[in-house]
C-alpha cells in the first residue's frame, strides 16, 4: 500500500530554465534535504551558497560527451526506481551502494524554444533531451514514493505541502506531479516528431503526436454542461495563443473559437496594401471588407449585416486607433483582436469593461504551412493548414466576356473571404466589401439564395431600395454542380463570378453564365470549410 506521507531527504536538480532554482534550493536545504545536481544547475548552486553534491560523486562517472551522458546511470536511475519497503529493492540499494531520490527536479532541454527560433537542424538535434526525459519517467513511474517537478510554477505550492507536513510530500501531490511528468514528456516527444515528420517531408507518418501545456482551463465548453481548456501547442503563429488580453473578462471557449476564425481571415488581407476588417459571429463572418482607414473599412463590414454583428468578434489587420475605436464600441461586441493598439485606442475601449481587447503581436502568414485537427469518434484527422491564397492562382476565364478590372478585384477579396465561410460557401461582394454572405447551407443554390437574401436585408437596414446584391459578384467555395445556383446569383444582381470549377457539369454552367451575361473566373483551388 502507499504511504500518504513520503519525507524529503534527498533531491536532484537538474533543470536548464533555472527560475525560482536558488529560491526551492534553499527551502530544501531548510528543511535538511541532501542536494545532487548537475553541470550547469550544480554551479549556480554552489554560487548562490549552497551545498550541493556533484552528480558525478554519486555515479563514480564524470559528465561526457559533451554532456550527453551525465545522469544515464544504475545509481541515478535506481535511486528513483527503487520500491521503499521491498525488501529485494533494498538489498540491491544496499549491495550497490544506490542512494535513494525522493525528488527529483528537472525541466528538459529548450527543444520547443529552439524550434520556434528557426535553428538549424543539428542545434534542434543537440537540444533534444535523453536523459531529462528517461529520469521524469522513472520518477513518475515511482510516485508512490518519488516526487517530481517539470516546471518552475510547481515550486512555491510544493515548498507551502512541505512546510505543512513537516517536510514531506502527499500522495496524492506526488500522483497529481506525475501525471503532469507524463503529459510533458508526451508533449515534449510530440513537438520532436512532428518536427521530424516535417523534415523528411512526411504528409501521414504511421504514428502521430499531439502535446499541448495548459493556457487556462475555461468556465465550460460550447455549452455549459462541458468542460474545456485551452492548451497551446507551441506552434508559432501570431493570433489568440500569442495574444494580450488589455482588458475584459476571462475568454470562452466559444470566443476563442470565434476569435481565432476572425483573425486567421483577416490575416488574409495584406495591411501594407490596406485596412481590413472582419467580423465573426458564430465562426462565420458576416461582414468584411478592406478601406483606407480601420474606421472605413469597420464601417463597410458592419452594412452587410448590422443584426448579425451584435455581440460579435472583430478582428484587424493593423493597429488599432482611435478612429476605429470609437466606431467599434457604438454597439456590443464581445472581442476585439489586432497585432496591436494606440493607447488612446485602448483608453476608448476600457469604458466598456466587459469588452475584451486582444493584441497578438502580429498577424498570422496565410502562406504558411502548419497542420490543423479534428477530433472523430475514436481518433483524429490531421491534414495540413489550407495555405492557398488567391493572389498566387491563375484565373482561368471561361466565359465570353471577361471580368473588368473592378470586377477581378472584387473577385479575388470575395474568394478571400469564402476561404473562412462554412461549407456550403456562397460569398457576394462590392467595392471590396462582403454584401451578402450564405454559409453553412446544405445546398450550394440555398447558399446562395441565403446571401442574395442578407444583401437584400441589408439594403433594407440601411434605408436604400435597391439591394446590395446588385452589381456585385460572387465568390464559391467549391464549383456549382449545376446552374441553379450561378443563376440564383444572377437574379440577385451579381455580375460576375469566381469558382474553383471541376464540375462534370462545368460547361452547362459556363453556358449558363454567358446566356445570363455574367463574366466567370476557375480558380482550380476548392476551399471546402466544414
Amino acid at each position: 500500500m502507499p504511504v500518504d506521507l513520503r519525507r524529503i531527504t534527498r533531491a536532484l536538480l537538474s533543470v536548464s530554465d533555472k527560475t525560482g532554482l536558488v529560491e526551492l534550493a534553499k527551502a530544501l536545504a531548510a528543511h535538511g534535504v541532501e542536494l545532487v545536481s548537475t553541470g550547469g544547475t550544480r554551479k549556480a548552486l554552489a554560487e548562490a551558497g549552497l551545498v550541493v553534491r556533484d552528480i558525478a560523486d554519486v555515479t563514480g562517472f564524470p559528465e561526457m560527451m559533451d554532456g550527453r551522458l551525465k545522469t544515464l546511470h544504475p545509481k541515478v536511475h535506481g535511486g528513483l526506481l527503487a520500491i521503499r519497503e521491498n525488501p529485494e529493492h533494498e538489498a540491491a540499494m544496499l549491495a550497490h551502494d544506490i542512494p535513494q531520490i525522493d525528488l527529483l527536479v528537472v525541466n528538459l532541454y529548450p527543444f520547443e524554444a529552439t524550434l520556434a527560433k528557426g535553428a538549424p537542424f543539428e542545434t534542434c538535434v543537440e537540444n533534444i533531451d535523453i536523459g531529462g526525459p528517461a529520469m521524469i519517467r522513472a520518477a513518475a513511474k515511482n510516485h508512490d514514493d518519488v516526487a517530481v517537478l517539470v516546471e518552475p510554477s510547481d515550486y512555491v505550492s510544493f515548498l507551502a505541502e512541505l512546510s505543512a507536513n513537516g517536510g514531506a510530500a502527499t500522495l496524492a501531490t506526488r500522483r497529481r506531479l506525475a501525471q503532469k511528468a507524463y503529459a510533458r514528456t508526451a508533449a515534449y516527444d510530440a513537438a520532436i516528431s512532428n518536427w521530424l515528420g516535417a523534415e523528411l517531408d512526411e504528409a501521414t507518418p504511421p504514428w502521430r503526436a499531439i502535446g499541448g501545456r495548459l493556457s487556462e482551463p475555461m468556465r465550460y465548453g460550447e455549452n455549459p454542461h462541458q468542460s474545456a481548456g485551452f492548451y497551446l501547442t507551441g506552434e508559432q503563429r501570431f493570433g489568440v495563443a500569442t495574444a494580450t488580453q488589455r482588458q475584459g473578462k476571462q475568454l470562452s471557449y466559444n470566443n476563442i473559437n470565434d476569435t481565432d476564425a476572425a483573425y486567421e481571415l483577416v490575416a488574409e488581407f495584406d495591411p501594407a496594401r490596406a485596412a481590413a476588417v472582419a467580423i465573426i459571429k458564430h465562426a462565420n463572418p458576416c461582414g468584411v471588407a478592406e478601406g483606407e482607414t480601420l474606421a472605413e473599412a469597420y464601417r463597410k463590414a458592419l452594412r452587410c449585416d448590422p443584426v448579425s454583428a451584435f455581440g460579435g468578434i472583430v478582428a484587424l489587420n493593423r493597429r488599432l486607433d482611435a478612429e476605429a475605436a470609437r466606431e467599434i464600441v457604438k454597439i456590443f461586441t464581445e472581442v476585439i483582436i489586432a497585432p496591436e493598439a494606440e493607447e488612446e485606442a485602448i483608453e476608448i475601449i476600457a469604458a466598456k469593461k466587459n469588452l475584451r481587447l486582444l493584441l497578438a503581436g502580429g498577424l498570422p502568414d496565410p502562406r504558411a504551412g502548419g497542420l490543423t485537427f479534428r477530433s472523430v469518434a475514436g481518433g483524429f484527422l490531421a491534414q495540413s493548414r489550407d495555405n492557398s491564397v488567391v493572389d498566387d492562382l491563375t484565373l482561368e476565364v471561361v466565359t465570353k466576356r471577361a471580368p473588368t478590372s473592378g470586377e477581378v478585384a472584387d473577385l479575388k477579396f470575395a474568394f478571400r473571404v469564402a476561404k473562412h465561410v462554412k461549407s456550403n460557401a456562397i460569398v457576394y461582394a462590392r467595392d471590396l466589401a462582403t454584401v451578402g454572405v450564405g454559409a453553412g447551407q446544405m445546398s450550394r443554390v440555398d447558399s446562395s439564395r441565403t446571401a442574395a437574401y442578407k444583401a437584400e436585408e441589408a439594403a433594407r437596414e440601411a434605408g436604400v431600395t435597391e439591394s446590395f446584391a446588385k452589381g456585385s459578384v460572387v465568390a464559391s467555395d467549391a464549383f456549382f454542380p449545376f446552374a441553379d445556383g450561378l443563376l440564383a446569383a444572377a437574379s440577385a444582381g451579381a455580375t460576375a463570378v469566381i469558382q474553383p470549377g471541376g464540375s462534370v457539369n462545368d460547361k452547362d454552367v459556363i453556358a449558363a453564365a454567358d446566356e445570363a451575361g455574367l463574366a466567370m473566373v476557375l480558380t482550380g483551388v476548392r476551399h471546402f470549410r466544414h
